[in-house]
């Protein structure tokens, strides 16, 4: 029987102006998706409609636990970057899956823009967290 890739196989990598943040390391959960737009459009004459697809860009979330102020430097930059207060901010995500069968696939999320950033803590026993909600035009596969 085939392994299945789990979250213990896949690194993350935030990189802010080409520096990996690497302090920024705490990922709980990822999740990404492709927007793919269905288009549905019906004729005269025809019995079933025709279909089509755009392609929208993509969405993600990280919910990250942080142990030190970086994370916080990080999001100061990017509202500041909101404001265009700083000039040429780009921030790019590597996400490295190792297979565990052997194969190595990287997904480069390239230039995001960023969402709402709730910071929250759930109780007194529970870890900090911070959500980053991003979208971006496209991804490389490298």
């Amino acid at each position: 029987m085939a392994q299945r890739i789990k979250g213990q196989e896949i690194e993350l990598l935030i990189v802010q102006d080409n520096v990996p943040l690497t302090s920024i390391g705490d990922v709980r959960s990822l999740e990404i998706a492709a927007k793919i737009e269905t288009l549905q459009e019906g004729y005269l004459g025809e019995t079933t409609d025709r279909y089509d697809a755009v392609y929208k860009g993509f969405r993600g979330r990280m919910e990250l636990h942080f142990e030190n102020g970086d994370v916080l430097d990080f999001i100061r930059t990017l509202i500041d970057k909101a404001r265009r207060r700083v000039p040429g901010v780009r921030v790019n995500v590597k996400a490295t899956f190792a297979f565990p069968g052997g194969g190595r696939k990287r997904l480069l999320l390239k230039d995001l823009s960023f969402g709402e950033i709730p910071i929250s803590f759930g109780s007194r026993t529970d870890y900090g967290t911070i959500s980053l909600e991003f979208a971006g035009e496209d991804y490389n596969q490298i």
